[in-house]
């Protein structure tokens, strides 16, 4: 038995330090994180999809057009090549009027025979290209949107309009692109439409995660989606209901153990008093503390919020914790520089610490153990051979240690599923010879 309120030698371990600094480099870590999760989601991969191919499109269109274009102004100058030719040969008197009319016959042009208006014309035209030879020469015009042919030759010029001219597809190109871009957006939408439900199904997966059971039914059609989306409402629907059932069943029970253990109680009091009756009245509080115990415990491996958190300091935690484990308060010290209070859970929270106290007053080398509070973890420091396997596995339900008097129970499954009720993280690291169970994440609950 425990009488002093000191730890003997339990020793606190070293304060940790820059934790200002690694907070913030977790908080980084933590966006960056996020921001990869948003980066890698598969709304923003369909988008980039999509946004890579109107570019690809735009592309390929740029060189299709050139390309094009390449081919339009080779035929044009081809065409105009063989009918300037054909014109001087047939000024030079090298080919006959009938030669002439057979080299140019696929081709339709006229002569412009109106002096004024040639004059006019090839003032005012642009000249696209020119053409020279030792017979002579011809320019490629363009006026008023036509195409016109010169051919000079010993002083006579000659000007032919090009009747079969058509300016550049470009509108045709443009009405092509416009078609495909808006298929392309249309395709887009069409399927951002149908994954959206992706996006509520997210939503009501997030809530259960939670612990929030109330979940709707978003799925809206016949698709794989909406078969997924149903199928997890249905599952969910089913757990609500055996949930439900259990909580009737172990409120039944409880109902029932209570009953005996109140008449119990009434028949010790009637009897004589003495330390019969001093004991037997312990043993009944203890087991009406026990069912109130269950009834927390239960309410936090459910995985439901809690409702009945309040902001208590830590000495009146501790008091409570102690009150249940019906220890003397000499075994345990309590540091907390800081005068922390915790917003939490009492019954639940006081469970924790209890069951956490139990095992250090049953494992720990002196039955001592030192609560250290601080900003960040609440650290439960015991003397003590250090734990043979790994700690995930002692916070499972019924394990034992390395031999029958090792048994955990339901002790560390009871803390730990406490533990994530409160947003905390239920922890073990061996430091010296000292067995440190904490809690990380007392920031969150922690208030001055």
């Amino acid at each position: 038995m425990c009488h002093k309120s000191e730890v003997g030698r339990v020793h606190a371990p070293k304060p940790k330090q820059a934790r200002g600094f690694k907070a913030l480099k977790f908080l980084k870590f933590k966006d960056h994180i996020n921001l990869m999760k948003v980066r890698s989601s598969i709304f923003y991969t369909i988008t980039f999809i999509f946004a890579l191919a109107a570019v690809g499109v735009s592309l390929a269109l740029l060189w299709l057009i050139g390309y094009d274009q390449q081919n339009y102004t080779r035929e044009l100058n081809s065409k105009y090549s063989i009918v300037a030719r054909a014109n001087l040969y047939q000024m030079s008197k090298l080919i006959s009027d009938v030669e002439y009319d057979r080299q140019v016959a696929n081709f339709e042009f006229s002569t412009i025979r109106d002096e004024a208006k040639r004059d006019e014309i090839i003032k005012g035209a642009e000249i696209l290209d020119s053409i020279s030879a030792d017979i002579g020469s011809a320019d490629i015009l363009l006026f008023k949107r036509k195409h016109y042919l010169k051919i000079t030759h010993a002083g006579e010029t000659r000007l032919l309009n090009d009747k079969e001219y058509q300016p550049y597809r470009y509108d045709i190109f443009k009405a092509i692109y416009g078609v495909i871009l808006v298929i392309i957006l249309l395709a887009y939408i069409f399927i951002i439409r149908k994954i959206r439900p992706l996006r509520k199904l997210k939503r009501q997966i997030d809530k259960f995660a939670k612990g929030d059971l109330q979940i709707k039914d978003v799925s809206a059609g016949n698709d794989e989606i909406s078969e997924v989306s149903h199928a997890f409402y249905e599952a969910v629907t089913q757990i609500n209901k055996l949930n439900e059932s259990r909580h009737l069943f172990l409120r039944n029970i409880m109902h029932e153990l209570k009953t005996p253990i109140t008449k119990g109680r009434i028949a010790v009091e009637m009897i004589e008093h003495g330390k019969n009756q001093e004991r037997l009245i312990s043993v009944f509080e203890r087991l009406e503390s026990l069912i109130n115990e269950f009834a927390a415990v239960e309410r936090a491996t459910a995985g439901t919020a809690l409702v009945e958190r309040e902001i208590f300091p830590a000495d009146e935690i501790l008091k409570e914790a102690l009150n249940i484990a019906m220890i003397e308060p000499g075994c345990v010290t309590l540091q907390n520089p800081l005068g922390l209070s915790l917003s939490v859970d009492l019954k639940l929270f006081c469970v924790a610490v209890k069951n956490l106290i139990d095992n250090a007053v049953k494992y720990a080398a002196d039955g001592k153990i030192l609560i250290r509070l601080d900003a960040e973890t609440m650290d439960f420091i015991t003397l003590g051979e250090p734990l043979q396997k790994d700690f995930s596995y002692y916070k499972e339900a019924f394990v034992k240690g390395t031999n029958a008097k090792q048994s955990f129970g339901l002790g560390l499954y009871i803390v730990d599923n406490i533990a994530k009720a409160h947003g905390l993280k239920f922890l073990y690291r061996r430091q010296d010879e000292l067995n440190v169970f904490y809690f990380e994440g007392i920031e969150k609950i922690a208030t001055l």
